[in-house]
């Protein structure tokens, strides 16, 4: 049987946090303040992986501290906080995004420095064509199609909040556990993509230069 979700509790939250949460009552509207209250975080002074705390008192983000934002705001209001990790090949980046079902199917929401790699509507009826939904997009500055794999999902109300809502420091620890996670791979439709097209060379569509998420 499923393992029944652990009631949010929101003494995780000083006030402020909660009150900034509280009204993301469904993912569109936690989707809209990601987009629209958080800047992108470029990690200018090194690599981060900001807790939900961090991000909301930075008021920025990359794709995994959006990706707790998103999971906290859907677990205060009843839904499992899920991440999935979608892998990249050599020199490109992994992208995390937080995952929630509507009847039955699967949507995305998601941070990044590039809008195609964002929000997904809940019209996916697996989480591979959830996936697959970013392959077009996921591309480097040679115009190579980078994306290989993603993973199940990672259910963080399994996770002591203590590594990724309230963590004063860098939540690395979460960064592995997302690693050992089985993932499915997209290399036949990579395969199949290569020997008919290839994306438009386009240098402004490479990553290399925005640290380590994308």
């Amino acid at each position: 049987m499923p393992r029944p979700l652990p009631p949010f509790d929101r003494t995780l939250l000083i006030p402020g946090e909660l009150a900034r949460l509280r009204p993301l009552s469904t993912p569109a509207k936690i989707q809209d303040f990601l987009t629209d209250r958080l800047s992108c975080n470029h990690e200018l002074a090194g690599d981060t992986c900001l807790s939900v705390r961090a991000v909301l008192r930075e008021k920025h983000a990359h794709c995994i501290e959006a990706a707790f934002v998103g999971a906290c705001a859907l677990w205060l209001h009843g839904e499992p906080p899920l991440l999935l990790d979608l892998h990249a090949e050599g020199h490109d980046y992994d992208h995390v995004i937080a995952v929630f079902r509507r009847n039955g199917c699967w949507g995305a929401l998601s941070k990044s420095n590039h809008l195609w790699y964002r929000w997904r509507d809940p019209v996916y009826r697996s989480l591979r064509e959830l996936a697959m939904s970013y392959f077009h997009e996921y591309v480097d500055g040679c115009g190579d199609k980078t994306l290989r794999s993603y993973s199940q999902p990672l259910d963080l109300s399994r996770i002591d909040p203590a590594l990724w809502i309230t963590n004063a420091g860098n939540c690395w620890e979460i960064v592995p556990l997302l690693d050992r996670r089985s993932c499915t791979s997209v290399k036949a439709v990579v395969l199949r993509f290569a020997v008919v097209s290839r994306a438009p060379r386009s240098p402004s569509w490479g990553t290399a230069q925005l640290g380590r998420w994308q």
